[in-house]
């Protein structure tokens, strides 16, 4: 397969050594030539439309009757020129759940997925994050340098989130792998992606015969009637997205509390609160670079572009971040601006999107009240990313930090009862609750800014 930057008819290709080494840069070169709609080739030379521009992504996203989520309707599909085997597959090839519907069945997937999210108590999330979080940073207070995304970052998500689908957390370092694979789309992103969906089977048998206050319980429970493999479907996308995305999330966010002195100063000077600081990463740093995809069900127009029915658009959720028509100065800041394209919109806007900020939140105030002088450990140009054609990551953030000791283990107490602690799987007893003490967390927050911002 040829890795260079063009393809036939001189076509820009979105994998290769190009879009690996400089993402962001191919896609204002796709602006500059063709506007807010770009034609782009995928894994295989296979044509689709990036959409680059801010307001076409809210077009494309928010009119299912012109852009529908069916992967089905992709004439690529339909002529048979994607590969079995090819990286595309897993994400590409229709499953059913409710990320390849549209109207009444999308309402009655998607319908059983947020009724089951919106159970879960965000305290108890975060007691979860805060007890994940501590037992990372025992593992690696003691030695003084560690590499956050490594040893943090890449594991914190997927602890929690085995956790709230209700599946033993030793299941946890498995799925990072096989998840980090699949989303790397590399060549075996077909067998990771089997390993996922086999494990998901065996724990809705589980459940079935031992039910809990946890997703899987509550999606076999739903009045929507799932089959089996819309329950395992589901599962995986919740698993998935939420792993992926939020460790980005993770990682950019403390990159730039690292190295941003901009950054630094408006946390420490009390101009941003965490919540804020996470809205201008996900403008600046969105988890997702694009989301495949949208497929025309008509011959269309967009961005000035003639889509023809069949054609799959990829939604450009970095590039619409970066529109100059929306952020004509990128260093203006946009603290609580929530208006960015880091969670797609429209009918398939991502439902577990609190969820993930939350892991984040928690996590990152942790880690940082804990480790309060940490410190990056190498010059900020020799931080490094890994390419894939979704998302951008990072692939390492080494610090140092003056080393600690371990956390005292609490004495076992009984769980609470009911949906509270989102797991029937772990019934340990967690700290508490890191938003009921909030004025003491606050300051601590406060203070762990402000010597990092006196250091810089």
């Amino acid at each position: 397969m040829a890795t260079g930057g063009y393809g036939p008819g001189g076509i820009r290709r979105l994998y290769g050594p190009e879009a690996e080494a400089d993402p962001s840069g191919l896609y204002e070169k796709l602006r500059a030539e063709h506007g807010a709609v770009a034609p782009v080739l995928l894994h295989g030379d296979l044509p689709a439309w990036m959409v680059l521009g801010h307001s076409a992504n809210l077009t494309a996203m928010r009119n299912p009757s012109r852009f529908s989520r069916d992967s089905r309707r992709w004439s690529a599909f339909q002529r048979n020129e994607v590969a079995m085997d090819s990286p595309l597959m897993p994400v590409l090839a229709w499953q059913p759940l409710c990320l390849f519907a549209d109207g009444a069945e999308h309402r009655r997937l998607r319908g059983a997925v947020t009724d089951g999210l919106d159970r879960f108590d965000r305290r108890g999330i975060r007691r979860h994050v805060t007890r994940f979080a501590d037992q990372l940073v025992d593992g690696f207070t003691g030695a003084g340098a560690v590499d956050l995304v490594t040893r943090f970052a890449e594991h914190l998500p997927m602890l929690v989130m085995t956790q709230l689908i209700g599946m033993p957390e030793e299941y946890g370092p498995q799925l990072v792998t096989a998840a980090r694979d699949m989303m790397l789309g590399t060549e075996s992103a077909i067998a990771s992606n089997d390993y996922v969906t086999a494990t998901l089977r065996q724990l809705v048998d589980r459940k079935r015969l031992e039910p809990g206050n946890d997703l899987a319980s509550w999606l076999i429970q739903h009045e929507a009637a799932l089959t089996e493999d819309e329950i395992v479907e589901h599962l995986r996308l919740v698993l998935l997205a939420a792993n992926e995305t939020t460790v980005n999330l993770i990682a950019d966010t403390l990159r730039m509390v690292l190295t941003d002195s901009r950054f630094r100063a408006n946390l420490s000077g009390g101009h941003m609160t965490l919540p804020d600081a996470l809205d201008q990463v996900l403008w600046d740093s969105p988890p997702l670079s694009m989301i495949p995809g949208r497929w025309a069900t008509i011959d269309t127009d967009l961005g000035g572009q003639q889509i023809r029915a069949g054609d799959m658009l990829l939604l450009g959720l970095a590039a619409g971040n970066v529109d100059p028509e929306v952020r004509p100065d990128l260093n203006t800041p946009l603290y609580g601006n929530r208006s960015h394209l880091a969670f797609s919109g429209g009918p398939h806007e991502c439902p577990g999107q609190d969820v993930g900020r939350a892991i984040a939140e928690t996590g990152i105030d942790v880690l940082l009240t804990r480790l309060p002088d940490l410190r990056l450990a190498v010059p900020e140009e020799e931080l490094n990313w890994s390419g894939a054609w979704l998302a951008r990551h990072l692939t390492g953030l080494p610090v140092r930090f003056t080393p600690g000791r371990p956390k005292a283990a609490a004495e076992p107490q009984p769980a609470p009862a009911g949906p509270t602690t989102g797991t029937v799987t772990d019934q340990r007893p967690s700290r508490p609750d890191p938003a009921a003490p909030r004025r003491r967390r606050r300051r601590s927050w406060w203070r762990v800014l402000s010597a990092l911002w006196r250091r810089s």
